[in-house]
């Protein structure tokens, strides 16, 4: 069926009932979009697919497993420390190799200021422009948005000649004709909400907030040696530390220290005084949206829990965010998570682009296969270089369908959020609570597009906060004259067991991610990630049913389907990383496949 393209990628078919969204932008990696819309422009009907395939578990086989951080880390350019964090927990898993305190400290500074840094850009750079309509913000007048910045916050940045620079700047841009990212928005559409002095603050804090995601990254410069993909450490981390000699190259001295706490300093401050209460602001505006994006019903939500207090625990109590399931929405029950039992965690690719033994058997990621099979399907299927209009019952995805003991789940903050609060946690509770109080919502408004959105900022804060903590805590314990950073106890293969499994875990800033490795005679066997991206973008199971991404479409009321916004702002308010749950390497670098907007 022949469709009317767009420059944004999108297209009607002539029934004026699928739209298709090829390839959704503001995100990392390719997703496509096909939703089905009845004749008030409800969806009705929604698939996610994954276009392109990752290959890292095939190149690690028969690689030194000391390695698979270093490999692991390029699945992604934005989550990296994350994969490298997994990996090579999953190594000391398998190997039984305990890490010092110190390690433990530096890794969960390298985690919070990845959330830091990713919930940041997440919020003004990929998924701001859904609420915000930048050309409107010329029409702002410079000393009423510069009365509304002072009412919210006490951010210095707010007189009304700098607004009126901000205004000017955005001006000369939009006249230049180039446009650059906001080149593709829906400007003018009949979704946006916020008043053009709204709209100007949060476009002076977009380009704010290019400038601080600088600054924030160079922690992990300093810890791990670069950014992005930062160095890491099987048994530790490769931060030397030596506070007698400042001359030492690469080795943590006070002032490295100093300067790494002074940068966690900022960040604090950032996210309290601009990030969350832009993000209170444009929420008051867009409260309807808790009515929609709400996802899976019934309600199931997981998080394999991070940042632990203490090294080499992985009780329950030790994690600074908790893991835990909460399934058919009864927040009266955590379930637990294991990722070494078969019966919890298992991938099934029924409608997905790969092959297994047994289509429509699950398989626990030990046990895992990655045969791609990209000419499958019906009507899902590549066919002389064009990608068809995607069939629902059959494959349409190179994304896996993970479940946890056969159910779908929702990751990421909202879950990481609402299992902290239901298990109690005051911090986090607080944290919440506050924040609906000042919106004047409900604890249940927390599952739908808006709140999903909020998580997000609000576990921001919360990190930021632990981030100030963790850089004192790791100090205190050097003054106390601890300066272990690594554990090279089973570093050669001679002391290691013939054959060995292990599973490593991290909660990424998109949600729960997982590595599975097996060691055989000193070499990887198998290595199978299971990544936020894919619980949350999931395909249909062999029952059909349908994964997070794809139900919180299902409801959804478009304004006009020829511009799609709603379905964007649904979609980006999962923060995707297509880049992480598919990646594509073709054995000698040739074309395998063109997909082209139909």
């Amino acid at each position: 069926m022949s469709t009317t393209a767009t420059p944004n990628g999108f297209g009607l078919d002539d029934s004026g009932r699928r739209v298709i969204i090829d390839p959704v932008t503001r995100i990392e990696g390719h997703l496509r979009l096909e939703v089905n819309v009845d004749a008030d422009n409800v969806v009705r009907n929604a698939i996610s697919a994954g276009t392109m395939w990752r290959g890292l578990e095939v190149i690690l086989q028969g690689r030194d497993p000391r390695d698979a951080w270093a490999f692991v880390q390029r699945i992604c350019g934005v989550c990296t420390g994350t994969h490298a964090l997994a990996s090579v927990r999953a190594v000391e898993d398998a190997l039984r190799i305990p890490i010092p305190q110190n390690a433990n400290l530096i890794r969960n500074i390298m985690q919070l200021t990845l959330y830091v840094h990713d919930h940041l850009v997440h919020f003004y750079h990929l998924h701001a422009l859904d609420w915000v309509d930048v050309l409107s913000a010329l029409k702002a007048d410079p000393a009423a948005t510069s009365v509304l910045a002072q009412s919210i916050s006490s951010w210095p940045k707010s007189s009304p000649g700098y607004f009126k620079d901000m205004r000017d700047r955005l001006a000369a841009f939009v006249g230049s004709g180039q446009l650059g990212p906001f080149r593709n928005g829906y400007w003018g559409h009949p979704a946006y909400k916020l008043p053009p002095e709204a709209n100007l603050l949060a476009v002076a804090h977009y380009i704010e907030a290019l400038d601080f995601q600088r600054e924030i990254v160079k922690i992990h410069a300093i810890l791990g040696g670069k950014n992005p993909h930062p160095h890491w450490l099987v048994g530790g981390v490769p931060s030397a530390i030596n506070v007698h000699n400042s001359g030492a190259v690469g080795a943590l001295n006070i002032e490295r220290l100093n300067m790494i706490a002074e940068i966690a300093r900022k960040a604090r401050d950032f996210i309290a005084q601009v990030y969350v209460p832009d993000l209170l602001l444009i929420a008051a505006h867009y409260k309807e949206w808790t009515q929609w994006g709400a996802g899976l019903s019934p309600r199931n939500l997981m998080s394999y829990g991070e940042f632990p207090r203490l090294a080499n625990d992985v009780s329950a109590a030790n994690f600074g965010l908790p893991r835990g399931v909460i399934l058919g929405g009864d927040l009266t029950r955590l379930h637990e998570v294991d990722l070494h039992d078969p019966s919890q965690i298992q991938e099934f690719v029924t409608h997905s682009w790969y092959k297994y033994p047994s289509e429509n058997q699950g398989l626990h990621p030990w046990d895992g296969v990655t045969e791609c099979d990209f000419r499958v399907g019906a009507k899902g299927r590549i066919e002389n270089e064009r990608l068809l209009r995607l069939d629902e019952s059959a494959k349409y995805s190179y994304c896996k369908a993970p479940r946890y003991r056969g159910e779908a789940v929702e990751v990421g903050p909202l879950a990481r959020l609402v299992i902290g609060y239901a298990a109690g946690r005051t911090d986090i509770k607080d944290l919440v609570d506050g924040a609906l109080r000042k919106l004047e919502i409900p604890l249940s408004a927390l599952f739908s597009t808006l709140g999903r959105t909020a998580a997000r900022g609000l576990e921001a804060q919360w990190c930021a906060d632990r981030l100030v903590a963790a850089v004192e805590e790791l100090v205190a314990n050097i003054r106390n004259g601890d300066v272990n950073t690594a554990n090279a106890d089973k570093w050669e293969p001679s002391t290691w067991p013939a054959a060995a499994k292990g599973a490593g875990f991290a909660e990424a800033p998109r949600g729960a991610l997982g590595h599975w490795i097996v060691i055989e005679k000193g070499r990887i066997a198998n290595y199978q990630c299971v990544v936020p991206t894919t619980w949350n973008a999931s395909p249909r199971d062999p029952q059909g049913n349908i994964g997070s991404m794809e139900a919180s479409l299902l409801g959804l009321p478009m304004s006009d389907p020829a511009r799609p916004l709603e379905v964007l702002r649904v979609i980006h308010s999962f923060d995707p990383c297509l880049a992480c749950a598919t990646h594509l390497y073709g054995p000698d670098g040739q074309s395998i496949a063109r997909v082209e907007v139909v």
